[in-house]
């Protein structure tokens, strides 16, 4: 039973930024909110690493996943929808860093 985790860094209303990366390997993060800000909405709570069981680690230490809600016209260039448009994805911490302002 896998009971090593990494603790939350991030809490609810928190701006976080996802990092940059293309690992050669499976990874979860769409390249598209790649270097985006977002805010974190909720913590679901840690999990096994899906990017290391992808290959037969055992997807430790175990990451925390949130929800992390973004604006759509932030993501899309040239977004012709509504300013109020977000979307909500799960981001696991490894991908995440705290807004730098």
């Amino acid at each position: 039973m896998a009971t090593a985790s990494t603790p939350a860094r991030f809490g609810k209303g928190q701006r976080v930024k996802v990092r940059v990366g293309t690992p050669p390997t499976h990874f979860r993060t769409p390249e598209y909110i790649q270097s985006k800000t977002g805010v974190v909405v909720a913590l679901f709570g840690s999990y096994r690493n899906p990017e290391s069981l992808g290959h037969g680690g055992d997807g430790l230490p175990m990451q925390p996943l949130y929800l992390v809600e973004f604006d759509q016209n932030h993501l899309w260039e040239n977004y012709q929808g509504p300013d109020r448009d977000t979307l909500q994805i799960e981001v696991f911490e490894n991908w995440l860093e705290p807004e730098i302002a």
